[in-house]
């Protein structure tokens, strides 16, 4: 045990680790009341993207803006789960519209959507 009260391995005698600075990975912490609102809004857009077929659009979308009846294909699904699926997506704000005659084209709403997908394929890339 050395004189701090912890051994080799960062435990105090009571079992806990100490720690002694902050995960430079992570931001600052913001005031306690602005957390529990960050941490709200994170787990409302973390549940969005927490459906496997809402998820394979939205990678797909990051690649490029798709037609409903492109992701139809992509993902293999029917129209109407397509739809449902897009429809969810729209209402939370992960994705936008925008109409070329008769198609309606679907795109990521915002960088803050793209850069979690990103983050997502990266961290579970099987290659």
């Amino acid at each position: 045990m050395a004189p701090d009260g912890q051994d080799k391995d960062g435990a105090s005698a009571s079992g806990a680790l100490k720690v002694s600075a902050s995960d430079p990975r992570c931001g600052p912490m913001s005031a306690p009341e602005d957390l529990a609102l960050e941490a709200r809004e994170a787990a409302d857009f973390l549940k969005v993207m927490g459906h496997e077929g809402r998820l394979m659009m939205l990678f797909y979308l990051c690649e490029r803006d798709h037609t409903v009846t492109e992701l139809e294909q992509l993902i293999m699904s029917r129209q109407a789960a397509v739809s449902q699926q897009l429809a969810r997506l729209r209402y939370e704000k992960l994705v936008t519209t925008r109409r070329d005659g008769n198609q309606i084209i679907y795109s990521l709403a915002d960088d803050r959507v793209r850069e979690m997908v990103a983050t997502v394929q990266r961290v579970f890339k099987r290659s």
